[in-house]
């Protein structure tokens, strides 16, 4: 998994009991996540189809620093799978803690809305790298 994204929490992103507003972490990851859709599949129009269930595994706190991994863990015709997965750093131990993760799938659009086809070139980029790490 490669880093998203880094942010940290603070007071205008907290919920009534003082935690990380869910809604907040959930716009982090779907904005983390599309922008690596964008730059995996070469292409600007990717716009966010399904999010899979999430569940709020640990709380973060105001000054928390807040950080978002990803992977591309599948492509198909139009789409593009991304697995996301949002830490908790304590910052001075450096140790993470997964607050939430989730997978989020992507859809190549045209400029009328409607999914278009991801390039071959992508999708030889992506089987060549699973190839790479299955023989490892």
């Amino acid at each position: 998994m490669i880093l998203l994204a880094t942010h940290t929490v603070k007071r205008s992103d907290l919920g009534l009991h003082d935690n990380l507003f869910g809604g907040q972490l959930l716009m982090w990851l779907d904005e983390a996540a599309a922008a690596y859709a964008m730059e995996f599949c070469h292409n600007r129009r990717m716009v966010t189809l399904r999010m899979d269930e999430c569940l709020f595994k640990k709380p973060a706190k105001e000054g928390s620093l807040v950080k978002i991994y990803g992977v591309v863990t599948g492509i198909g015709t139009t789409s593009c799978t991304i697995y996301t997965e949002a830490r908790r750093l304590n910052v001075y131990t450096h140790e993470e803690d997964v607050i939430l993760h989730t997978n989020f799938v992507f859809v190549r659009i045209d400029e009328e809305g409607t999914s278009i086809p991801i390039s071959d070139k992508v999708r030889n980029e992506f089987n060549n790298k699973n190839e790479k790490k299955n023989k490892i």
